[in-house]
């Protein structure tokens, strides 16, 4: 996909999933050797991988990896992690903590999740992490790093930066030299093994699938510890040498400290609480807790030091319900800007007397706009006060998250509303930071895994969340931060198995069935058609595919020209979307981008628009639609996807053929413009009188477009760091190049009346729109309506869809609206990508298209009656004007409303 930013591989941020526990047997106080797997046996190694644990017939309830150590010394693991991906997955993968050491030819026990209750437990682990891996397939590293690993799909070899040991199992995409296959059900109990410690960086070589499962810790223990028998005499003691200090005791604001990190980090303490949260199931593998009495209407003035703390604990987790009063004594630890306290085994928990007890009282205020204000209520319970609104919904169908803004706006792309690099973009950009929160579901879980598919994604599941939807509290939750990010946390795991009325948050419908009444006697519409290709990948040789939860192909991924649907049945689930979305815009001539050009398959240029025309006419049952066909003379050289334009017979007619810009260079790396003139088809007086011929007045000139996206570029290409991406420099010279396309073609068509639509892949105060604003061109969009956009990236709405009118085509607009169904939702209900998880969030509706928004422009012309509702047949009469701001009076009193909104935007 070439039109847009998702598609440059901006890394997006991905979820980190579970933190671990620092509980770790004593290692001798020696030098510990530096490690990394290899065929010589100089370092540590995945010795065994048991990935059963807790299904039904397994003799353990966690699943584990043991590490072995085929050295004469001591490897410390400080600073380490154990990562899992799934199978098929190219993304970051989820981290488990490590830390201590592995004793000289000695094993280190990593205890994970588990499928359920079946089983004992295992001797006393080195670490508990809550990866959870799947029983039969996945990619399981080691690293010499707690951050996550980005490894390509493939052979992993030795030397990969990061990467100890890696082992690649059933049909993972990821291995060392070859993956070991494995196939047996999560109920046959066996184990990946490797054979002694030689490492031959062969996973099918170094393993092999064995019913032996022998989990070993760093202090040679094969079974859980019992508790001791009667004590023996005393012998005579031994010098103790330095007495063990005892835990401080502190309250939980002490250990939490008047900055960003704990004044305790690295200690011991005992502190006591109330359970506010439990996070017992999802992998946080911990629970709340927070000092009685406190919460409620706080002064941030003066309230510098939280009173609740996250606390790490697998060992205590299940044994702890909100309301409870406890005692704890741990560890104090900052994993990646969350205070955490680390309660390793239930020695660590007492439960005190509720009696007397005053429970904490949900802080009651608006979000906090500074990180300072924010590590203030760390961990604390929340009742959010104000309006929010949903900003972001791109991980909602993979992570259960969504992205909030404090306030009943949007975030901003910056350059949307103030010109690139200035002051004033600077104040968007910290105005987005100071009102972003993201709304978790209280876990790590990716839906999207071979392990999580089978779970119901949140809050997806339980009805649609829409950018721009106002969210309402009605449960408190907690304030924490993971992943670079403050979230809200519901106070107990949520996902789509949870009743609707048990979510703590709930959100408008702010979908519209229809866009605005923009008036006018005719219609015209831009719409990015998402890679619409009737050519599918089963019909090509070399295709790679996107798959869903199945296996079954979906979409194409490379290796060939296709770019859209893998087979027939999935272009059917795309095309019924966006045959429902053109005809439901009421418009009567609408510019495509991002549809397949046939000929880079041997076939007719305008099959593929053909093939879009006839399923757009048997939605209507007649003869409705029609395309301007491509001219005699095309560009020398072309893209696989391209530009067209549809039209209804019964409203316009073509004046003279098509025409695409074919002399210049500046549309090497984009679509080259494809320009049509028309006029409206208006009855000869009399019945059976036929169709007046086009008059000159009411001709019309529409130019298609579709520049080069901000997704790469090099030399005066590369991204500048002002906010307008990478080939800033092409899109203007592009904007350059159709202001001079548009002036030529104005001449051969003889009006100067021209509506230049597409996707123009630059925000609205981007340099490629100013060159147009300067040529006397206006942006009909944005213009028309501030608060309305065609593009979400990153949780920043802004436009980079537009509408520009020449000065004698202004004159004629009667409306613009930016029909949100497309940007707003999530990617989960596109064709492609609706059956990844069990929810199946396919709909043969109009809302997820695409990923752009379709702009509707309503013009004036004489002697043309207005054309009626969407829907409606041609001719029929209209809406009337048109909502305020949404079709009556001239665009410049809108423009005079934005520049009023930005005033009071930026003061």
């Amino acid at each position: 996909m070439l039109r847009t930013e998702r598609s440059a591989g901006v890394a997006r941020r991905t979820l980190v999933c579970t933190v671990t526990a620092a509980a770790l047997l004593a290692a001798p106080l020696v030098a510990t050797a530096p490690a990394s797997a290899n065929p010589d046996g100089t370092g540590l190694v995945i010795q065994e991988a048991y990935l059963k644990g807790g299904s039904a017939n397994q003799p353990f309830t966690d699943k584990f990896v043991e590490l072995g150590n085929p050295t004469d010394a001591p490897i410390s693991v400080d600073g380490w992690s154990v990562q899992y991906r799934a199978a098929t997955s190219t993304g970051a993968p989820s981290v488990g903590k490590l830390a201590g050491s592995v004793p000289a030819h000695g094993t280190y026990l990593v205890q994970m999740g588990s499928n359920g209750t079946n089983g004992e437990a295992l001797p006393e682990p080195d670490a508990v992490t809550g990866l959870n891996p799947s029983g039969s397939t996945g990619t399981l590293l080691l690293a010499d790093q707690a951050t996550a690993l980005t490894l390509p799909a493939g052979a992993v070899t030795t030397g990969t930066p990061g990467v100890v040991d890696l082992l690649g199992y059933g049909t993972s995409n990821t291995f060392e030299t070859a993956v070991r296959t494995t196939g047996t059900a999560n109920s046959v109990p066996d184990a990946l093994t490797r054979t002694g410690t030689a490492d031959t960086d062969s996973n099918a070589a170094d393993f092999t699938v064995t019913g032996t499962i022998t989990p070993e810790n760093a202090a040679g223990e094969t079974t859980q510890p019992t508790d001791p028998t009667d004590p023996t005499d005393p012998t005579d003691p031994t010098d103790p040498g330095t007495p063990t200090t005892p835990a401080e005791q502190v309250t939980i604001a002490q250990l939490q400290g008047t900055s960003d990190t704990s004044p305790y980090v690295g200690g011991t303490v005992r502190t006591d609480g109330v359970v506010t949260a439990v996070y017992a199931t999802g992998g946080f593998a911990g629970y709340t807790i927070q000092t009685a009495g406190t919460g409620g209407a706080l002064d941030l003035s003066t309230h510098t030091a939280s009173d609740a703390v996250f606390v790490y604990s697998a060992a205590t987790a299940a044994k702890v319900a909100v309301g409870d009063a406890v005692r704890l004594t741990g560890t104090v630890s900052e994993f990646n800007g969350l205070t955490e306290l680390t309660v390793p085994t239930a020695a660590g928990l007492e439960q005190l007397p509720k009696a007397g007890v005053a429970a904490p009282v949900p802080a009651t205020l608006t979000f906090p706009r500074t990180d300072a204000q924010r590590e203030s209520l760390e961990s604390m319970l929340i009742a959010p006060q104000g309006d929010y609104t949903v900003a972001d919904n791109y991980t909602t169908n993979q992570y259960g998250e969504i992205v909030l803004a404090a306030g009943k706006q949007r975030l901003l792309q910056p350059t949307e509303v103030a010109r690139p690099g200035s002051a004033e973009a600077a104040a968007v950009t910290a105005d987005n930071a100071a009102r972003t929160v993201v709304l978790d579901d209280g876990a790590s879980t990716n839906f999207l895994s071979a392990a999580n598919q089978s779970v119901p994604v949140s809050w997806l599941t339980q009805g649609p969340v829409t950018v721009g939807a106002a969210a309402a509290f009605r449960e408190p939750v907690v304030l924490d931060y993971r992943n670079d990010a403050w979230k809200f946390q519901p106070t107990s795991p949520i996902t789509g198995a949870t009743p609707a009325a048990d979510l703590p948050a709930s959100f408008s419908n702010v979908r519209t069935s229809a866009p605005e009444n923009v008036g006018g006697d005719i219609r015209l519409a831009g719409f990015n058609v998402l890679n619409y290709f009737p050519t599918t990948g089963d019909q090509l040789a070399g295709c790679t595919y996107y798959t869903d939860r199945d296996g079954d192909p979906v979409t194409v991924r490379g290796g060939c020209d296709a770019r859209g649907a893998a087979n027939a049945d999935d272009l059917a689930r795309q095309q019924v979307k966006i045959v429902k979305a053109i005809n439901g815009l009421g418009a009567d001539v609408v510019s495509l981008e991002e549809i397949e050009n046939s000929a880079r398959f041997g076939q007719d240029r305008d099959a593929a628009v053909a093939t879009l025309v006839s399923a757009l006419n048997a939605a209507t049952g007649k003869d409705t639609w029609a395309y301007a066909k491509s001219p005699a003379k095309l560009p020398a050289s072309e893209d696989v996807i391209r530009l067209a334009l549809i039209y209804k017979q019964d409203r316009v007619q073509p004046v003279g053929g098509s025409t695409i810009l074919t002399d210049s260079d500046a549309f090497a790396n984009a679509r080259q413009p494809l320009a049509q003139a028309f006029a409206p088809v208006v009855a000869k007086p009399g019945k059976g009188k036929g169709v007046e011929k086009p008059k000159k007045a009411d001709t019309f000139l529409v130019i298609a477009n579709h520049f080069k996206s901000k997704g790469s570029g090099t030399g005066a290409d590369a991204d500048q760091g002002d906010g307008q991406g990478a080939s800033n420099a092409s899109r203007v010279a592009q904007s350059k190049a159709l202001v001079a396309f548009s002036t030529a073609m104005q001449k051969t068509a003889g009006t100067d009346k021209v509506f230049m639509l597409g996707d123009f892949n630059a925000y609205s105060q981007e340099d490629p729109v100013r060159v147009l604003d300067d040529a006397g061109y206006t942006d009909l969009g944005p213009a028309e309506d501030p608060t309305e956009w065609s593009y979400v990236f990153g949780g920043l709405s802004g436009s980079l869809d537009h509408v520009f009118a020449s000065k004698a085509a202004l004159k004629t607009v009667t409306g613009v609206d930016i029909w949100n169904i497309n940007s707003v939702e999530s990617v989960g209900l596109e064709y492609s990508r609706y059956d990844y998880n069990v929810t199946d969030l396919y709909r043969d509706d109009v809302y997820r298209a695409s990923d752009h928004d379709p702009i509707l422009v309503g013009i004036d012309l004489p002697g043309v009656g207005q054309p009626g509702k969407p829907g409606d047949g041609p001719g029929k009469p209209g809406d009337g004007p048109g909502k305020p701001g949404h079709g009556a009076g001239p665009v410049a009193a809108a423009i005079a409303a934005l520049i009023a909104w930005l005033r009071g935007l930026f003061g």
